[in-house]
């Protein structure tokens, strides 16, 4: 099973629409997971059509036509690997075993807010997971996603994909 991992499109605000890359990755993908911040209902409409299957939840930027379609934590099971999502997750220090301790029944947290990419395992197992950015990359050097694999109950091959941004005109 091919996972797409996306967070903080903040579309239109930080571009007009996600990067052809990243649509390709939809295609791809048989699950698309997307942690919060959309701001436009368009996106969430478009993803919607296009994925075969979505998985996401509001961000703190999201007004209420999102929130009354998308919760604010997401929990699904994927051949055997149960999967949470949340937007926010608090402060970097002490993260893992904060979130260890708020997700003790899942086995990966996708999150999002800080457009900063994160890829650590708790003490307990969990593997959590921040793919960035696509559209708003903040002090990052690189637009970034993920892609991700579930298979035989584990989630493998999880890569972060990088895109730079355009020349400056």
């Amino acid at each position: 099973m091919h996972l797409l991992l996306i967070s903080d499109t903040h579309l239109p605000v930080r571009a007009k629409d996600l990067p052809a890359p990243v649509w390709a990755a939809v295609d791809a993908a048989d699950v698309v997971v997307h942690a919060g911040d959309w701001v436009s209902v368009e996106l969430l409409d478009a993803l919607e059509a296009r994925s075969r299957r979505l998985v996401g939840v509001f961000g703190n930027n999201d007004g209420p036509q999102l929130r009354g379609r998308l919760p604010e934590v997401a929990r699904v099971e994927l051949e055997g690997v149960r999967l949470a999502v949340v937007h926010e997750t608090g402060a970097k220090a002490g993260r893992e075993r904060r979130c260890a301790a708020d997700y003790p029944d899942a086995d990966v947290l996708v999150f999002g807010h800080s457009h900063i990419p994160w890829d650590t395992t708790a003490p307990n197992g969990l593997r959590l997971l921040n793919p960035g950015s696509p559209t708003d990359r903040r002090r990052q050097p690189t637009f970034t996603w993920m892609t991700a694999e579930v298979a035989d109950g584990a989630l493998t091959a999880v890569e972060l994909h990088h895109l730079d941004p355009p020349p400056r005109r």
